[in-house]
């Protein structure tokens, strides 16, 4: 995934043992490779299991716009300004593909062949000798090596400058060979370097042969190796994406494995609708073939009508395998009022998730109890319970050396978020929320809850549109209750999203990307550094040694046990540091879709959205 917001939607993939002694210094080299172990398919296989190789092609996939952006004003989705254009990723590829099926792997795409170190620091590959850009010139190592060092250059999103922070140097050894040198050992970093995007050298050329800075790039067409061209678009309202008639995976004398039942229709057309409320009723109309839909409410309430009855239009909830990460209220640790974990854990209390399931979101919620939800990487994964001996192992050091920054509750079960359910109530929780503010120097006088200084508590919620205000309002009556005032912003997409750049707000919702095998990514989410730099997804703010240190042993891990130890000692840090207010997630992928649609039965790992675009088709009617 190549979006203007979070990178994580690359699909991070495994990482193949090789043999390279030292002395000998012998090399193996293999389509695929696993981050642990061996991958699920072998050389030579001839698709993946999860697609219907013999989908048929043709015709135009009809999509709305994706999440909540209603316009958008560049077609680089690398830069930090602006909002990319919805599908862009479709004109991008990457060396290497990862599978939707298993954890941690990736297969050989613009790259015929992968060679890991035996130290694990440095991977190498060979790039196929067909694989050429949308303008019809080869894709190179010169232009992998360029992709690599625009995105990590101030020219690009600081984000990659992050993730890919262990990356030394992408260095050309011919003309169709690029190793990747590692500062350290790290099992995920070849698979990171095997899913960056790539794109020509070529991309922002004038005709006078001069170049306009890669920061610049807006409406420049992008050149990439992607299956789709850019054939049309309405600035802001519309796009149409079409087959490149020339696509190089076509030109190919056999079918290439990672593409067989992807991308099977001849165009993808995006339009873009101010609201939830419009998007519906133009589905309704026929105005696109397919949408997937996050409001619990418009799910139970909206999709209803003759068209469902008489069968025209279908719904489906798909079944979600997927880490669900944690969603919920983030305070912005840059602000003092939210310094005291005290008042963090009191403002817990005031949100009454029980409430909301029932009254708000017809009972389709689960609730958020982990920073790694609905995954075995979770520290209440199988249950309350403390941390295991390899979970102590590494929390006990890091308790003695920073006190502060290890909370005492992390060695004890994991807490479940507050409820409402019996013995509990909201009237309880608000009485703990109350002792604890009291605890921090919080008293209600004046009709207000006020500091030592006499300040009331007053902090401002902002948000990316009207959506979830009955959500807010219900949260802020109970917050009222405790004498806190809050003030709410909402705002469109783009100037929310400058704002969340900049870390201009108090509290927001955030949404964390989901992953089956976190890694480098946390840096970006969680580290220190991040949190100093504009537009990281680190807009909590969390600047601690603790948080970095339990991230260096997410990112070392040699194999799935050490990797869940160092998860859940990470989880058990966030969790019981109070950061986030948790909010709810979805157990299924809510799809709607016109009676023409057809999809194979669905990966164990997948979003919805890429999901149909990738491998759904469409039956003609006869």
């Amino acid at each position: 995934m190549f979006t203007p917001t979070p990178i994580r939607q690359i699909f991070l993939s495994f990482l193949f043992t090789l043999i390279a002694g030292v002395l000998g210094n012998q090399t193996q080299a293999a389509q695929g490779i696993a981050q642990y172990g061996k991958p699920k398919y072998p050389d030579g296989f001839s698709y993946f299991d999860y697609v219907n190789p013999n989908a048929p092609r043709g015709g135009t996939l009809t999509l709305p716009n994706p999440g909540q952006r209603t316009s958008f004003d560049k077609f680089n989705p690398f830069t930090l300004r602006g909002v990319s254009a919805p599908g862009i990723e479709l004109m991008f590829e990457s060396l290497a593909e990862g599978s939707a099926d298993e954890v941690s792997s990736i297969y050989g795409l613009l790259a015929e062949d992968i060679q890991v170190a035996a130290d694990h620091k440095s991977t190498t590959f060979r790039i196929r000798p067909e694989a050429k850009f949308s303008d019809g010139t080869p894709v190179l190592a010169a232009d992998v090596k360029y992709s690599f060092d625009v995105l990590m250059s101030g020219k690009a999103h600081p984000r990659y400058k992050t993730t890919f922070a262990d990356v030394k140097q992408a260095v050309v050894l011919s003309e169709r060979e690029v190793r990747f040198d590692f500062k350290n050992s790290n099992t995920e970093l070849p698979i990171m370097v095997g899913t960056l995007p790539i794109f020509s050298r070529n991309w922002g050329k004038a005709a006078n042969g001069s170049m306009i800075p890669f920061e610049n790039l807006a409406f420049e067409t992008p050149i990439g190796s992607g299956p789709y061209l850019i054939e049309s678009f309405k600035a802001g309202k519309s796009i149409v994406y079409k087959k490149n008639p020339n696509y190089w995976v076509d030109q190919l004398s056999k079918p290439l494995n990672v593409r067989v039942g992807f991308y099977n229709f001849d165009r993808i057309l995006y339009k873009l609708y101010s609201d939830d409320a419009v998007r519906l009723e133009a589905f309704k109309a026929g105005e696109f073939d397919a949408l997937v839909e996050y409001r619990a409410k418009i799910w139970a309430k909206g999709y209803v009508g003759s068209k469902f009855d008489n069968g025209i239009l279908l719904k489906k909830a798909f079944l979600n395998h997927n880490g669900a990460g944690m969603q919920g209220f983030a305070m912005n640790m840059r602000r003092p009022i939210f310094h005291d974990p005290r008042v963090r854990e009191a403002l817990g209390y005031a949100l009454d998730f029980e409430w909301l399931n029932r009254q708000i979101f017809f009972d389709q919620y689960g609730r958020i109890n982990s920073y790694f939800t609905n995954s075995d990487l979770s520290a209440n994964f199988d249950g309350p319970r403390k941390p295991t001996d390899a979970e102590l192992k590494l929390l006990k050091p890091l308790k003695a050396q920073y006190p502060q920054w290890v909370p005492d509750a992390v060695f004890d079960p994991m807490s479940p978020a507050p409820s409402t359910n019996p013995p509990n109530s909201l009237r309880k929780n608000l009485k703990k929320a109350r002792d604890l503010l009291a605890q921090a120097g919080w008293q209600y006088r004046d009709g207000a809850l006020r500091n030592m200084q006499g300040e009331p508590f007053r902090f401002e919620m902002v948000e990316d549109g009207p959506f979830f205000l009955r959500v807010i309002s219900a949260y802020m009556r109970n917050l009222e209750k405790l004498g806190i005032e809050v003030d709410i912003r909402t705002s469109d997409f783009a100037l929310h999203q400058k704002r969340m750049n900049e870390y201009d707000f108090d509290m927001t919702t955030i949404r964390f990307p989901d992953s089956q095998n976190p890694g480098n990514e946390l840096w970006d989410r969680f580290g220190s550094q991040a949190a100093k730099e504009k537009g990281s997804d680190n807009v909590i703010g969390i600047q601690s040694p603790v948080v970095d240190a339990l991230i260096n042993e997410v990112t070392k891990a040699k194999n799935r046990e050490e990797l869940r130890a160092a998860t859940r000692a990470l989880d058990r840090v966030l969790w019981n540091s109070y950061y986030v207010i948790p909010q709810w997630y979805n157990p299924t992928h809510r799809v709607a879709y016109r009676k023409e649609m057809r999809y194979p039965e669905p990966p164990l790992y997948y979003s919805a959205e890429p999901w149909i675009m990738q491998n759904w088709w469409k039956e003609e009617s006869k």
